[in-house]
């Protein structure tokens, strides 16, 4: 099976944003929870992320 790699997806996955940020996905849960963040996709149940937007947002941030 091909997989992309996640710089080449536009959305990922809570667990490969975890992979790819190293906040843990329980951490990722948590925020998205909490927060209305710009970088979330929603899909019907699914949650995705969309990466740029996501990369964007952890460059400009000092603390999870």
């Amino acid at each position: 099976k091909h997989r992309t790699p996640f710089w080449e997806k536009h959305t990922l996955t809570i667990q490969e944003a975890a992979a790819h940020s190293g906040i843990s996905d329980k951490t990722l849960r948590n925020r998205i929870k909490e927060q209305d963040y710009d970088f979330i996709l929603k899909l019907g149940t699914k949650t995705l992320i969309k990466r740029k937007k996501f990369e964007k947002f952890l460059e400009e941030t000092d603390a999870i």
